[in-house]
């Protein structure tokens, strides 16, 4: 669910010239709002290339069609965008410019060197504590998957967690914004005695990208096999721990592989998808300021849609799906509307999609006797904390599970950090990468876990 971040780029080209090569970053003045700017200037075979990055925006390595640099200057356009950029490289290590897009015009200072965002929690290495190269194969596709085990010891009887990221093709750290939350969550861990392993997913660092069309059940075959590859090697005590979309997988591996001991569901969906995400839609949307009357338009029109999908998830073509987002988002500011249609398609035209918003996790979280702990940030914007929370107690209920808790963590986000809004254009200027109190909740509770 971290997919539906609906932020909107200011994109921008890089430099070129007289050893204009390597990083350059700046920051733009938007009402008061610092956007950092990173551009990374690569020369090969005598030709200059470039990727731009916005870091709080979550934007990485995003190719630049254009760049030019003649006799100090450097220019770039973006018509596409009605972006325009001019500036002079005055010194060796500064180039001072115009940043154009449409009819305002802002200035922008690019310095030699890479931003580094102030992220306190991420911890350095060495670490003073046990940590492996581990590489499994999915059981049932074969697709190898690379990962970190993190442990105080080596024992095998200590409680170990097989992490679950979220939506999106993320790394073993669950990176985001230059957060690494699920890094910053093994530290911890295996500093009180709790191991993780924690994973690349499918065609990202070292694991390998597994046939095309993956869905969640594809994604939850994956964590299967890590669960019985701790199994082998002697673990007893083995856990799962699901953030978002991970968090409706692991009710799903819970369901199927008894070697899952308990479980830990951070901002996990509670009630089905195609009734929540209308919810997440109304409150993201709301943060662009729209009226009233087009808020109802839009929520009401993606919860028709959802159904729709949900009815027959594979019979609506892409065509159709472009039909009905234009109708839904009809009215919008075009140069609002196109943007959005565009960030939607890829997901509703997708098998992973289809299948997500088609999703029911009663089906599986009504069927576990096994302790499970669920956590949410009541400014959770992507996954709202009550209804969810509400919906996971009713499911264990039903399942006469004695052995569970709920805990809304107040003025905490999606990411379980510490937010005025809970809006995602916060995650990356927010510092905190998750609040030490959601750290030491789940460590205590697993510490009071009884074999």
């Amino acid at each position: 669910m971290k997919t539906l971040l609906f932020i909107f780029l200011i994109s921008m080209q890089s430099v070129i010239g007289q050893s204009i090569e390597g990083f350059w970053s700046g920051e733009l003045d938007i009402q008061g709002k610092k956007i950092p700017i990173v551009v990374h200037v690569i020369k090969k075979d005598g030709v200059l290339s470039s990727t731009l990055g916005l870091p709080t925006q979550g934007v990485k390595d995003l190719p630049i069609r254009e760049t030019t640099f003649e006799n100090n200057e450097f220019s770039f356009d973006v018509t596409a965008l009605g972006i325009k950029y001019k500036g002079f490289l005055n010194t060796s290590d500064k180039i001072e410019g115009t940043f154009t897009q449409n009819r305002f015009n802002l200035p922008l200072i690019l310095k030699k060197g890479e931003l580094l965002l102030k992220r306190p929690q991420t911890p350095a290495s060495p670490y003073n504590y046990f940590t492996e190269e581990v590489t499994l194969k999915n059981e049932a596709d074969g697709n190898l998957l690379a990962g970190t085990l993190a442990a105080l010891n080596q024992k095998k009887n200590i409680p170990i967690l097989v992490m679950i990221t979220g939506s999106g093709s993320q790394n073993r750290d669950e990176e985001i914004m230059g957060h690494k939350p699920f890094l910053v969550i093994a530290d911890y861990f295996a500093k009180n005695g709790i191991a993780t392993l924690r994973l690349d997913d499918r065609g990202i660092g070292g694991s390998e990208s597994g046939k095309p069309g993956a869905t969640s059940a594809d994604f939850a075959e994956d964590i299967n096999s890590a669960v019985n590859f701790l199994a082998e090697k002697g673990y007893t005590n083995i856990g799962l721990m699901g953030h978002s979309e991970g968090g409706m997988i692991a009710p799903m591996v819970a369901a199927e592989n008894s070697k899952v001991n308990f479980l830990v569901l951070m901002a996990g969906p509670g009630i089905a998808l195609s009734k929540m995400m209308p919810i997440q839609m109304l409150n993201l949307y709301k943060g662009m300021g729209l009226t009233e009357t087009i808020l109802k338009q839009i929520t009401d029109g993606y919860a028709k849609f959802f159904e729709e999908i949900k009815s027959d998830e594979s019979s609506i073509s892409n065509v159709a799906i472009k039909e009905r987002l234009e109708q839904i988002h009809d009215g919008l500011n075009p140069e609002l509307k196109k943007p959005l249609i565009s960030q939607m398609m890829p997901m509703f035209s997708s098998e992973w999609g289809r299948y997500f918003i088609s999703f029911e996790p009663d089906v599986y979280l009504s069927t576990l006797k096994i302790p499970v702990l669920a956590i949410n940030g009541s400014l959770d914007m992507n996954v709202p904390s009550k209804v969810n929370l509400e919906g996971i107690k009713k499911s264990l209920e039903k399942a006469d599970n004695k052995k569970f808790e709920l805990v809304e963590f107040e003025g905490l986000n999606h990411l379980f950090q510490t937010a005025k809004t809970g809006l995602p254009a916060e995650y990356g200027e927010i510092e905190e990468t998750i609040s030490p109190k959601v750290l030491e909740k789940i460590t205590s509770w697993i510490k009071k876990l009884k074999r």
